[in-house]
C-alpha cells in the first residue's frame, strides 16, 4: 500500500476541505526500511533531480570523530535509540542513535537511512589513546 505525504482532509474547525487538485506523484512516500546491526548490506534508491539516497539496511561500521580526526570502528550493538525503545532491542540505527563501539559509546550524527553509512561522535572513551593509535 502506497504511502502519502498529504495535507489534511479538514479544517481547524472540522470542517471537510475541498480538493483542488489529484495526488501528485512527488507526494508519496517511502516505506520505511530500518538500519540494522549486522552485515553490510546498502540498498540504491533513485531520489529526484538524478540524485540516489543509499539506504543501509545492514551495518556494522562506524566513521567515529575523536578529537578532530575520523576512525573506523567496528559497532558491538545498540545502547539507546531516542526514536523508539523498541529499536534497541531489534539493533535499530537511526540518527541520534546511542551504540557500543570497540572504541566505546558513540552518539549518531548521520541518517543512515539516507546516507548508507553511520557517523557517530565519541562520548565515553573505554580505550585508552595508545591502544586506539596501534590500530
Amino acid at each position: 500500500m502506497t504511502k502519502w505525504n498529504l495535507n489534511s482532509k479538514r479544517k481547524k474547525t472540522g470542517g471537510l476541505l475541498k480538493k483542488g487538485r489529484k495526488k501528485k506523484r512527488y507526494q508519496r512516500a517511502r516505506d520505511y526500511l530500518p538500519s540494522h546491526v549486522g552485515k553490510k548490506v546498502v540498498k540504491v534508491k533513485k531520489a529526484r533531480s538524478d540524485n540516489v539516497k543509499r539506504i543501509g539496511l545492514g551495518l556494522n561500521e562506524a566513521n567515529v570523530m575523536i578529537e578532530g580526526k575520523a576512525q573506523k570502528t567496528k559497532i558491538i550493538h545498540v545502547i539507546e535509540n531516542p526514536a523508539d525503545p523498541h529499536f534497541v532491542r531489534r539493533n535499530i540505527v537511526t540518527k541520534g542513535a546511542i551504540i557500543q563501539t570497540e572504541i566505546g559509546k558513540a552518539r549518531v550524527t548521520s541518517r543512515p537511512g539516507q546516507s548508507g553509512a553511520i557517523n557517530a561522535v565519541l562520548i565515553d572513551r573505554t580505550m585508552t589513546k595508545e591502544k586506539i593509535k596501534k590500530k
